[in-house]
């Protein structure tokens, strides 16, 4: 298997390997490699012409488009105007993308700062990044799972996968033997050589797909535990896989779309290929002028990694003061107007001052990776509907707001408590709709035709993997979900499923390009609640397989293609791509049914409230409650005409207009700051508020701006050497820390130190969830007299 990359080489990459030179084998492709760069880099031209993908509209690039892109920094346009006024026959986008040196790169400094433009001829598809990637699957998946069950929960990413593949990696060139065999005229060996950085990128790769517990173990849970429902192991198995995997099929389609072009750039996989590349170059070049530029690359992450992980102490357990660092809370901590305007945990946190990187990065992700203008974008939503326009509502008493938390993720009866679900079901788990009618009303708070750049070049060297491979698994994914669906007592009707599976197709492409270009994704999960709550009421399991199927395979597809995003930075050849995603994947759903049974069947009280060690179940136990609101209840008994929140349907009126308003004015004036305006941005951005507060987004933003911003503008070789590289160190130091705090102190009953840094926490009704004006006095309740 060791030779599978070399598929599809041509006679002009024999010569370019040859050119290989220096230590860490770089191909000689600057100026001053005198012919041999002339030479290929006519060569490189040569690919666009004749590469494996004949794409009738590369050559056929659109300027306007161009122009209106966000990303697009403002160099381009002004070199574009020069050449514009030349008469020459130079090839414009050739001279738009030169570097310094005379190489053709992107035009985007955030890839020109992470991804190489050149490739090497490297082994990949081996059998050590197989064994060391399905390893690895096992022990996160596993992991992963076992302790979704469990409240705080605790987890290990992708990150910390790469971070074990290396010395796994380099211990396995080290000690295995490298005698190779002949298996049916395929030649492969245990030890193909030194471990290389396309075989570390396969592995991250499966552990990108595999490590994140399925969406549909918590229909699972929430069968088994709460609705007693048990349709047994091979359910289970069909719902996972094909909720897991039919976004293949969609993400197979959309790589001419979101793969391919420049300017989809996936800003969260140039951290990844920065730490990559940093952890195998030979030839760094230091800097001197800058901050940590006179270090390794490698050893900056090293050192910062470090210090992150011994500071998250601080904050984390020693000084918890530090994390939410709200004075006005401790200064009158039974004062609810107080709290609910400065807290930072149900409040708005109108002085957002953390010193947490889980408070920073923790909801949001970390505030280095998107570009300014998302960023930017994001804190405009925030401050107009989670700070002005929640104030303006809750103060003015709007949906009986004062008996009510300013930002929670609860649901109230008309007495202020936790809204009962139980006390609105039948035996059988139906709407009991006399008991409704007797208890309360629910109350809740208040771009294809670019021309290829030097990536998409390279990337011709290999064979791709036809679209009849990702159509063909959509269609055995397609059937296995039909069975699932229809062959057990579901109540998703077969209809339903289809428009499950439409909204995740017709949705991909757009939310998929504001993820490719913004760095955020827009949940359909609510949608798909509010459409299946109106077209099906009083189906709680339906809804929850109608919500996965129409928001979970759209968001396993843009997964899938930002990690084929991702070996297209890196140069992996794509059939290997396919392979490594589908088998790690399905692998996983096994792994991940077969830990969650062993679970439940083994670990006492499991799923209880006061289980002794806390596998409380808490996602299983969202689900179900979830799918009695949207279920049972359903969304017109809260947003139809007369109904409590029936105003809020005014805001599709004005999510219709707005974008539409946003283009007319980038359209009218190309170059003022409308062409920056994203209206999902505006709307959506926020999305993880609750359980997000106002301070986890303006804590990120601050620090945006500072990084994303200003040292991007005035400090950008700093920026462009250890930027991406800070970000994973500050990530892999949280989770490090994260995990040696969970185990070593949290499982053993270690409390964190007894003084006031910590006490004061706890003494806000910010931290207790009490901040409401106006409390129901016993026998009373608020709301409407009828519902």
């Amino acid at each position: 298997m060791a030779d599978d990359q070399k598929a599809g080489s041509s006679a002009p990459f024999e010569a370019i390997g040859k050119t290989i030179s220096g230590p860490s084998g770089r191909l000689s492709t600057s100026s001053d490699a005198g012919d041999h760069g002339e030479d290929m880099r006519r060569r490189i031209a040569q690919w666009g012409e004749s590469g494996a993908r004949n794409d009738d509209d590369d050559d056929q690039g659109s300027e306007y488009e161009l122009l209106m892109d966000p990303n697009l920094p403002e160099e381009y346009e002004t070199r574009r105007d020069r050449l514009d006024r030349d008469d020459s026959n130079v090839d414009d986008e050739a001279a738009l993308i030169k570097d310094d040196d005379d190489e053709e790169d992107s035009p985007y400094p955030e890839v020109r700062a992470a991804v190489r433009n050149h490739d090497e001829d490297l082994p990949c598809n081996t059998v050590r990044a197989w064994t060391i990637g399905l390893m690895l699957v096992v022990l996160g998946a596993s992991m992963n799972t076992l302790f979704s069950l469990r409240q705080p929960s605790i987890g290990i990413g992708p990150l910390i996968a790469q971070i074990i593949a290396w010395p796994m990696g380099h211990g396995w060139a080290k000690w295995f033997p490298k005698k190779e065999f002949n298996t049916f005229g395929i030649r492969w060996s245990l030890n193909p050589g030194p471990f290389n950085i396309k075989e570390h990128s396969i592995i991250v790769v499966m552990a990108s797909v595999s490590f994140s517990v399925a969406y549909a173990t918590d229909i699972i849970l929430a069968q088994l535990v709460f609705y007693k429902q048990n349709f047994g192991i091979p359910f289970q198995l069909f719902l996972t896989i094909s909720t897991q995997s039919l976004g293949y099929g969609i993400a197979g389609m959309l790589r001419k779309f979101l793969v391919y072009p420049a300017s989809m750039i996936w800003p969260e996989n140039l951290v990844g290929v920065t730490l990559m590349n940093a952890m195998y170059e030979r030839n760094d070049r230091p800097d001197p002028t800058i901050l940590g530029g006179t270090m390794h690359r490698y050893k900056w992450f090293a050192i910062v990694t470090g210090c992150a992980f011994g500071y998250y102490f601080i904050p984390g357990f020693l000084a918890q003061f530090l994390s939410i660092f709200s004075v006005a809370t401790w200064l009158a901590p039974q004062n609810p107007v107080v709290n609910q305007l400065f807290g930072g945990q149900t409040g708005l946190s109108l002085i957002p001052i953390t010193f947490d990187w889980t408070q920073i990065a923790g909801y949001v992700g970390s505030p280095l990776i998107p570009p300014w203008h998302a960023i930017a974008n994001t804190l405009i939503g925030v401050g107009t509907f989670f700070i002005v326009l929640s104030s303006f509502f809750h103060y003015s008493g709007v949906w009986y707001s004062w008996y009510l938390p300013m930002s929670d993720s609860s649901t109230y009866d008309n007495t202020g408590a936790n809204y009962n679900t139980t006390r609105i079901l039948t035996p059988d788990f139906t709407l009991d709709e006399e008991a409704y009618q007797n208890y309360s009303p629910l109350f809740i708070r208040n771009s294809t035709n670019e021309k290829p750049d030097i990536h998409m070049k390279l990337m011709r060297k290999y064979k791709e993997a036809p679209t009849w491979w990702y159509m063909s698994l959509f269609g055995v994914m397609l059937a296995l979900g039909f069975y699932t669906v229809l062959g057990y007592a579901t109540n998703l009707s077969w209809w339903a499923f289809l428009l499950a599976i439409a909204i995740s197709f017709g949705f991909a492409l757009p939310i998929g390009i504001i993820q490719a270009i913004t760095n955020t994704q827009i949940g359909l999960n609510v949608l798909t609640e509010f459409i299946y709550g109106y077209i099906q009421p009083g189906r709680p399991l339906a809804l929850m397989i109608f919500k996965t199927f129409g928001y979970i395979t759209m968001s396993q597809a843009l997964s899938f293609v930002a990690d084929l995003k991702f070996g297209h930075y890196m140069k992996i050849p794509p059939r290997t791509m396919f392979l490594s995603q589908v088998v790690a994947t399905t692998f996983s759903c096994f792994i991940q049914i077969i830990v969650l049974n062993l679970a439940l069947n083994n670990i006492e009280d499991v799923c209880e409230p006061h289980q002794e060690d806390h596998f409380t179940c808490p996602g299983g136990r969202v689900f179900f409650s979830a799918s009695i609101i949207w279920g049972l209840l359903g969304p017109a008994r809260m947003f139809s005409p007369g109904q409590i929140y029936s105003g809020l349907f005014l805001f599709f009126i004005v999510g219709a207009i707005t974008p539409i308003v946003f283009y007319l004015a980038a359209k009218k004036w190309p170059k003022s700051p409308a062409k920056y305006l994203i209206a999902p941005l505006l709307f959506g951005g926020a999305g993880a508020i609750p359980p997000a507060t106002p301070l986890n987004y303006l804590s990120w933003g601050m620090v945006g701006f500072v990084f994303q911003f200003w040292i991007k503008k005035r400090h950008f070789k700093w920026w462009s050497r250890l930027n991406f590289l800070t970000s994973s160190a500050l990530d892999l130091g949280l989770a490090l820390a994260t995990l040696f705090v969970f185990f070593a102190f949290t499982l053993n009953g270690i409390e964190p130190p007894n003084w006031w840094g910590n006490n004061v926490v706890s003494t806000t009704m910010d931290v207790q969830g009490t901040a409401v004006q106006m409390h129901v006095k016993a026998g009373e309740r608020f709301g409407p007299e009828t519902w």
